[in-house]
C-alpha cells in the first residue's frame, strides 16, 4: 500500500510561533488509522496545542502501549523522541524515563483497552504516585485492531458488531483517576476541537499527574448484524480467494456547543452520544463536588466534558523522593560515588 507524502515546502505566509516553527513542523507521518477517525482528531488537538504553546518538538517524551491508540503517536511531533512499550506497561516506561531526566515532557498516550484492561494495575501506580506528564486515554469502548470486543469501558447494554450484549459494568477512568490521586482531571469528546485544545494546553503546563480521556467513537465497527451489506453477510455468501475489509469512508464527527449544555451526537451506526459541558460557575478545585457531580450526571446517562478536577499546589514524584534535579546521564562518577566517609554515615544511620 502506498500513501502520498507531505510535501516538504510550504507557502512562505503561513503563520509561525514564537519559535518560528510552521504548526506543519509538529506533524508527523500519514495516519494509517480509518478515515474519520476520532484519533486523528486528536493528533491535530496535540499538533496545535503543542504549537500554541511553542514548545520545542526535541523537548517532548511520547509514549505508548498496543492498540489503535499506539499508532497515533507516530502522527504527530516526528522530531521528538518516542517509545512504543508493550500492552498496558506506558505508565512503568514513562515514571522510569521521567525520574531520569525530569527536563523533558512526557506525553503518554494511550487507549481504553490498554489502560482500562490489561494496564489497570499500571494506571492505578502511576495516577497515585503524581508522575509529572500528561496521559491521555483514547476511549472507543472496543478493541480496534482485534476487530471490534469490548473494553472495559464499554457501555453496560451496548450490542457489538457481531451482535453480542455487554452485561458488565463499564469502568469509569476519570472518576478513578481523581480517586487515586491525579491532580488534573478533564475530559473532552475527539470532535470538539474548541474545548479539547485549551484542555491539552492546560494539561501540558501543569505540574503533577495530568489526566485527559477523550471520548472518541470507533468508525469501523458499527455496521449492524444481519444487515446484508455488512461485511460478515458477504463473507458468509461469497466464495472469495482472498479476505481483506475495505473501510467506507465516514466524515469526522465534530460539535460545538455552549459550557453548562447538553448536546446528543449522532454517531455513524445510528447511536447517540450525549454530552454535557461543565458551566462558567463550576468549581474544579473540589475534589469531593466534582466527583458527585461525575457520577450525578452519569446516572442520568450523561457523559461530563471539560475541567472535572485541578489541584494548582500540586506535587510530583521527584518532590516526593526528594531526587536530584539533574538527568542521571550527566551524572559522573564523583556524583555516584560521594566517598567512604558519607557512605560510612549512611549505613551508620541504618544501624
Amino acid at each position: 500500500m502506498t500513501y502520498l507524502a507531505k510535501p516538504k515546502l510550504h507557502h512562505p505566509t503561513i503563520p509561525v510561533n514564537t519559535l518560528g516553527f510552521t504548526r506543519r513542523d509538529y506533524e508527523g507521518a500519514n495516519s494509517t488509522l480509518c478515515a474519520g477517525c476520532g484519533h486523528d482528531s486528536i493528533s491535530a488537538a496535540i499538533i496545535r496545542a503543542c504549537w500554541e504553546l511553542a514548545i520545542e518538538p526535541h523537548r517532548v517524551a511520547k509514549l505508548s502501549g498496543i492498540g489503535c491508540s499506539a499508532k497515533t503517536p507516530d502522527y504527530f511531533l516526528g522530531q521528538s523522541h518516542g517509545f512504543n512499550t508493550v500492552h498496558g506497561r506506558m505508565p512503568s516506561v514513562a515514571t522510569g524515563a521521567n525520574l531520569a531526566n525530569r527536563e523533558l515532557l512526557y506525553l503518554g498516550v494511550s487507549g481504553d483497552g490498554d489502560s482500562a484492561s490489561i494496564g489497570m494495575g499500571q494506571f492505578v501506580h502511576v495516577m497515585r504516585r503524581g508522575v509529572n506528564m500528561v496521559y491521555i486515554v483514547e476511549n472507543n469502548g472496543v478493541y480496534g485492531l482485534t476487530k471490534g470486543q469490548f473494553s472495559a469501558t464499554a457501555d453496560q447494554g451496548a450490542v457489538s458488531k457481531k451482535g453480542v450484549l455487554n452485561t458488565e459494568t463499564p469502568l469509569d477512568l476519570v472518576s478513578l483517576a481523581m480517586q487515586l490521586g491525579a491532580t488534573y482531571v478533564a475530559r473532552s469528546f475527539s470532535g470538539d476541537k474548541q474545548q479539547l485544545v485549551p484542555l491539552i494546553k492546560a494539561a501540558i503546563a501543569h505540574k503533577g499527574m495530568s489526566f485527559l480521556e477523550v471520548i472518541s467513537p470507533c468508525i469501523s465497527f458499527n455496521n449492524r448484524p444481519g444487515s446484508t451489506q455488512s461485511y460478515d453477510y458477504v463473507r458468509a455468501h461469497n466464495d472469495a480467494v482472498n479476505k481483506f475489509d475495505f473501510i467506507t469512508p465516514r466524515q469526522e464527527i465534530t460539535v460545538d456547543y455552549a459550557p453548562g449544555a447538553v448536546t446528543d451526537v449522532p454517531l455513524h451506526d445510528g447511536s447517540l452520544l450525549r454530552l454535557r459541558k461543565v458551566d462558567a460557575h463550576y468549581d474544579p478545585t473540589d475534589l469531593v463536588a466534582a466527583a458527585s457531580y461525575v457520577h450525578a450526571h452519569q446516572a442520568k446517562g450523561e457523559i461530563v466534558t471539560g475541567l472535572l478536577y485541578v489541584d494548582a499546589g500540586a506535587h510530583d514524584l521527584h518532590d516526593r523522593l526528594n531526587t536530584i534535579a539533574a538527568p542521571l546521564n550527566t551524572l559522573t562518577a564523583k556524583d555516584l560515588c560521594p566517598g567512604q566517609k558519607v557512605l560510612d554515615g549512611i549505613n551508620a544511620g541504618l544501624r
